[in-house]
């Protein structure tokens, strides 16, 4: 029987789901005697339900109430809107029906209920944050100095308050700007509401790790009264060391077996994402673009990979506008890989020095003794013994 049952609840987006399974499995593997309940939407256990994990992993569902994935980015501001208000109850009748009884939620940060749900349970709760420390405490400062200024909730709408913020350093209000600026300003309201709530967990967990980031790391213990847990790299490192990945039956090609086989640094990764798309005319001049530059590159795609297997080897567009919408033309792309993947310019070196110091203090941070493993054990140890404070 599991020591402790643990519900994780991360956001339904694919930016916040693997990196929230990929922890979860961390979890798992370190401490066998840990019991993790990982609970999605019904359409989300159909993409991901079938992916293997530990045998102390499972999964739980709750039912469709928020917008279907293929909808998510033609209405953002009613997913965000769904999500903080349609999500808590189903869950909280989830948490009724499982067995053993729930000793810990981790929770998405962006979620905004599961503290609230915790609280009235008396059930310890870890917020779960997914992006950069920095960026959390861009918006964190925002919001107490909104609230200190006793601003109105669309206080962002104006560039001048920005600059009022205290404790941001100019390049972060100039980045905290940019973020109001381009973003649906109910969906930063939600943001900033979710942000708020924080003081009230019980610990804080990052997706980022220690070395990355220590003097915000630093700075963020002194701001709260509970611990902080930088765990990351979130990545699935663990699986890739533990066995590497050997091509199945079912793989149309063994892209690691080509990847081997190429020279090192050599080859470019590019991927655009889940959520955000572009059009068709940008992306034949994306695939034109990479075709002219003569690299060697690994494209992930979604729905558009047969189109774009064959545009990549024909000629392409020459257009620069289509309707309203401005192209970055082939040339341009072009240009821009081939510099990008130029390994004698002092740009192209500048950038793999630091990308290989990146790499070599992950591994730091993710091996034996490491600062994200020490966290890790640290948190185990916290929510067994019931006090994360």
């Amino acid at each position: 029987m599991a020591g402790i049952h643990v519900v994780v609840m991360p956001y339904p987006g694919r930016g916040h789901i693997n990196p929230t399974m990929n922890l979860c499995k961390l979890l798992a593997l370190t401490k066998s005697d840990i019991l993790i309940t990982f609970v999605v939407t019904e359409e989300w256990l159909g993409y991901i339900g079938a992916d293997p994990t530990p045998p102390n992993l499972r999964f739980a569902t709750i039912p469709n109430v928020i917008p279907p994935e293929r909808l998510k980015a033609a209405d953002f501001r009613g997913f965000s809107e769904a999500v903080v208000t349609k999500m808590e109850a189903p869950f909280e009748q989830l948490l009724d029906r499982l067995q053993p009884p729930v000793d810990a939620i981790i929770g998405d940060l962006e979620l905004r209920w599961p503290i609230a749900i915790g609280r009235r349970r008396n059930i310890l709760v870890a917020s779960l944050w997914t992006m950069s420390a920095t960026f959390f405490s861009m918006v964190y400062r925002a919001d107490i100095s909104a609230r200190v200024r006793r601003l109105s909730s669309n206080w962002f709408d104006h560039g001048d308050e920005v600059d009022q913020i205290s404790g941001l350093c100019s390049t972060h209000k100039a980045d905290l700007r940019k973020v109001f600026e381009e973003n649906d300003g109910r969906v930063m309201e939600i943001i900033l509401d979710c942000i708020s709530r924080v003081p009230k967990a019980d610990c804080l967990l990052f997706t980022s790790f220690y070395e990355f980031e220590p003097e915000m790391m630093e700075a963020l213990k002194l701001e709260f009264p509970f611990p902080i847990y930088p765990i990351g790299p979130a990545i699935p490192y663990f699986e890739i060391e533990k066995e590497p990945r050997v091509a199945s039956d079912n793989d149309a090609y063994n892209y690691q077996q080509w990847l081997d086989s190429q020279p090192a640094d050599s080859v470019l990764y590019i991927s655009l994402g889940s959520f955000l798309s572009v059009s068709a005319s940008q992306m034949d001049e994306i695939a034109s673009g990479l075709r002219d530059s003569g690299i060697r590159f690994l494209w992930v795609a979604r729905g558009e990979a047969p189109r774009l297997k064959e545009r990549c080897g024909e000629r392409g567009v020459q257009e620069t506008k289509v309707g309203a919408e401005t192209l970055i033309l082939k040339e341009e792309i072009s240009e821009i890989v081939q510099r990008f993947m130029d390994l004698s310019s002092p740009e192209g070196k500048q950038m793999r020095d630091r990308a290989k110091r990146l790499k070599e203090i992950c591994h730091r941070a993710t091996g034996e003794g490491g600062s994200s493993r020490q966290n890790l054990d640290e948190f185990i140890r916290s929510i067994s013994k019931g006090d994360t404070k």
